[in-house]
């Protein structure tokens, strides 16, 4: 009798031990619902619901995939969580404009910004030359003409104000032929000779033949000697 009370207490006890774990155990709806409160972050582990209820009912933590222990571990190591496709969509259009401007697609972003990293931005093409400026040569400036040599002499106006006089000394001499040419001082009417300081120097006056210059009334000069 003592040994059938024994048996019977030792199969109470037993049973008495497993009831809190029968009584721990959830349920699937109760593990299903766990892993929708944290969908994005299961998902972004890539633990499925399946997978996720089956160990939730067992009592433990859903493990990870192996292909994903070392992404997981990134974000664990620098402290932060690894962010969802939607954020990183959403930080994305949030500076659209920006990102477009520095030649960020979506979908480079959205893949570096889930791995934690800063998203690089492209290189800037290389900036072309400046075109070459055309420069416009100045024509040389005139070389400044040499002034004309000042002598103390008088340089003669020859103005011809009657008949056969001339403002050369050839053209009278072509007229003279074998005659004198003289220079007619037509202010003073007296003529000069050749070799005198007065010949061709007077302020105003003409080429002529002696001849002419006497049939005018004009009279040769008298500190003159004839040629």
């Amino acid at each position: 009798m003592r040994t059938i009370i024994a048996i019977s207490c030792a199969i109470i006890g037993a049973s008495a031990l497993s009831f809190p774990a029968l009584a721990q155990q959830k349920t699937v709806k109760a593990c299903q619902e766990e892993w929708r409160a944290n969908k994005d972050a299961n998902q972004a582990k890539g633990i499925t619901a399946k997978a996720y209820v089956t160990q939730c009912r067992a009592g433990g933590a859903a493990a990870q995939p192996p292909s994903q222990k070392s992404t997981a571990a990134a974000p664990a190591a620098t402290g932060g969580q690894q962010k969802t496709v939607k954020a990183c969509r959403d930080e994305w259009r949030a500076n659209k404009d920006a990102n477009q401007a520095k030649g960020i697609t979506e979908k480079a972003f959205v893949t570096q910004c889930r791995t934690g990293a800063t998203v690089a931005q492209p290189a800037p093409a290389p900036m072309a030359p400046p075109p070459a400026q055309r420069t416009t040569t100045a024509p040389p400036a005139p070389a400044p003409s040499a002034p004309a040599a000042t002598t103390g002499a008088r340089t003669a106006t020859a103005t011809p104000t009657g008949a056969n006089q001339y403002s050369s000394e050839g053209q009278a001499r072509f007229r003279c032929g074998t005659g004198t040419v003289v220079w007619a001082n037509l202010d003073s009417k007296i003529y000069h000779f050749t070799g005198y300081k007065e010949y061709g120097k007077t302020k105003a006056g003409a080429y002529m033949c002696e001849q002419d210059a006497t049939s005018q009334g004009m009279r040769a000069a008298k500190n003159e000697k004839h040629p």
